[in-house]
């Protein structure tokens, strides 16, 4: 199908077709997602180099990378649901991939200077991140896979990680649970931010006081989280349930608790997030995980379709989505441990 073939269908100009899947702001929302969907269901889709000459635009949405920490498996699962999506506008990802702060200024930078990206994905921001800063007065377009407090409205979407830890941390104390770890991701990150505030408002609704030492801030490995609950389950007063920041912490909790000589799910509780990860399935390990669930693959293909929009001309402050998480239980969040086997011996 050409455009002109396109344009005869609708009953529109072929400029107006033209400047409607070419993003142009001065056509009405309303006739550009009536345009978009007739040439999906039509099956036309505009020359790729075409459509580049026609907007100045790359075709290319850059993401940096900074530290071996973003180089694991959630980033792969982001990834490959973020690149699946932007394929089918022939959309395609730059990655970049540095050691510092400063390197992923740097960065930022030269991608304004080259106009080598249309735009850019965030991920992992802090509560005040200096990245959307520079990206604002660079003029980038960007879209926040998280959110931040900076005074500039952005585009974003986030789990309800405040919801979701809340939820698990209140079946935990109302299976009688006072003890409960929270592995959590580095402090300052928005999620871990409010990872924390759902753990703690549950507990203070519940009236159960509030340990300090029972919260570690790392990044998610096994290895991290198997040294960190170790050392907690070998203090007089241990805790009866982790809540484990991802499904790679809790392979390492399962590890010190299996080495404690506890079982899981009768002894010691624990609900872990990232329920929709292939590496890990939940309902394959022994027991059964309890899990928060949320995709990061569905994530990465609604994050493409909002930066889609955004170059679209949507604006940013119109591109904010908090999707809701699961609670899935399972086998490894029992009841509380009868007094008298808490302590350990």
């Amino acid at each position: 199908m050409r455009l002109k073939d396109l344009a005869e269908h609708l009953g529109l100009s072929q400029t107006t077709v033209s400047r409607a899947l070419n993003g142009y702001p001065e056509v009405k929302e309303a006739t550009r997602r009536r345009v978009a969907e007739a040439a999906a269901r039509l099956g036309y889709r505009p020359n790729a180099s075409a459509l580049r000459l026609a907007t100045g635009r790359s075709g290319t949405i850059g993401m940096v990378l900074r530290g071996s920490a973003e180089f694991g498996p959630h980033t792969s699962e982001f990834l490959g649901g973020l690149g699946s999506r932007l394929a089918h506008e022939e959309v395609d990802i730059l990655v970049t991939t540095v050691e510092s702060y400063q390197d992923e200024v740097a960065a930022y930078r030269r991608a304004a200077a080259s106009q080598k990206v249309d735009a850019f994905i965030l991920h992992s921001p802090k509560l005040l991140d200096e990245r959307a800063e520079l990206l604002i007065e660079l003029g980038i377009p960007f879209v926040l896979h998280g959110r931040t407090n900076i005074a500039h409205p952005v585009a974003w979407l986030d789990i309800d990680n405040t919801g979701a830890m809340e939820r698990a941390t209140s079946h935990l104390v109302d299976l009688g649970h006072r003890r409960i770890a929270l592995l959590n991701g580095a402090k300052g990150l928005t999620f871990a931010e409010h990872r924390e505030i759902g753990y703690l408002a549950a507990l203070s609704a519940r009236g159960v006081p509030f340990d300090r030492t029972l919260i570690g801030n790392s990044v998610f490995t096994d290895e991290i989280a198997f040294r960190m609950a170790q050392a907690m389950l070998e203090r007089p007063q241990r805790p009866t349930a982790f809540l484990a920041g991802s499904m790679m912490t809790a392979l390492g909790i399962f590890r010190a608790i299996r080495q404690a000589g506890l079982t899981l799910g009768k002894e010691v509780s624990m609900i872990a997030h990232d329920d929709v990860f292939p590496y890990l399935n939940a309902d394959n390990m022994y027991p059964t995980m309890s899990t928060t669930r949320s995709s990061i693959r569905q994530a990465g293909v609604r994050v493409a379709e909002l930066i889609l929009q955004l170059l679209a001309g949507k604006r940013a402050e119109d591109i904010h989505e908090l999707l809701p998480v699961e609670l899935v239980l399972r086998e490894s969040s029992g009841p509380a441990p009868a007094p008298a086997s808490v302590s350990a011996a």
